[in-house]
């Protein structure tokens, strides 16, 4: 089976997220903390639901939930950076891995509506 890059690196990030919800609980933050867990791990697992879609459609539109969540968990990065919740350096972490999971999918996507353009003409 060939390795998948995005879905291996979006199952990393999950588990830091994990780990981040984890401290975030022991600092009683816990609004902030569920939204970054339910989008930070929404992330791999629309990636995974996309492996097995029915058409290529079905698997730009898993795709693109998957962006979408990674957007949205730069979106609470930010808020507990500015918070104050995470310090300088776990945000700087976290956001360069959030954002290169960014960049992959968007090129996936962009490269499959080429492909689905190409197979429709």
């Amino acid at each position: 089976m060939d390795k998948n890059v995005v879905l291996d690196k979006s199952k990393e990030f999950a588990f830091r997220i994990i780990r981040l919800y984890q401290h975030l609980s022991e600092k009683s933050e816990y609004i902030l903390s569920k939204q970054i867990l339910r989008s930070g791990t929404s992330i791999g697992a629309n990636l995974v639901e996309s492996q097995y879609s029915i058409s290529k459609k079905e698997f730009i539109s898993k795709a693109q939930i998957s962006l979408k969540e990674t957007a949205e968990t730069l979106y609470w990065l930010e808020l507990l950076l500015k918070g104050e919740y995470i310090k300088d350096a776990e945000y700087k972490s976290m956001e360069k891995d959030c954002k290169e999971i960014l960049f992959m999918l968007t090129a996936i996507i962009k490269s499959s509506k080429r492909n689905l353009k190409k197979f429709d003409a």
